[in-house]
């Protein structure tokens, strides 16, 4: 298959904290969950427990393939130290080819252990 052939996802989460951004972002790229990862701040307004919150935050948009989309939210979930963690997967409907092939090469072993694991 193709780089243009598969399917590429833009994961979104967000973290109360820069170095916990960081670490969160560099582990999931560590996991060959994702081939990139950009961390950086945001102001974040929405409901939670009833009323407005208005918070800093540190976004991380995650590059991956679509495949990987439940593994890697198994993963930040599992990390984070929010109870309901943002995490929404955004499809890529067109990117240049080379880094679309970047991110499938980046992101292959992560997907032949998911194409195992089922």
């Amino acid at each position: 298959m193709t780089a243009s052939e598969q399917r590429f996802v833009v994961v979104t989460t967000t973290h109360e904290g820069e170095e916990q951004a960081r670490a969160l972002a560099s582990a999931v790229v560590r996991e060959r969950l994702a081939a990139c990862a950009q961390v950086y701040p945001v102001r974040s307004v929405y409901w939670w427990d009833g009323e407005v919150q208005d918070a800093e935050e540190w976004r991380i948009d995650l590059k991956t393939r679509a495949e990987l989309v439940d593994r890697l939210g198994a993963f930040v979930a599992g990390r984070h130290s929010y109870g309901t963690p943002e995490l929404i997967a955004v499809p890529v409907a067109d990117g240049s080819p080379g880094y679309l092939a970047w991110v499938a090469e980046e992101t292959a072993a992560a997907a032949r252990a998911a194409d195992r694991a089922e």
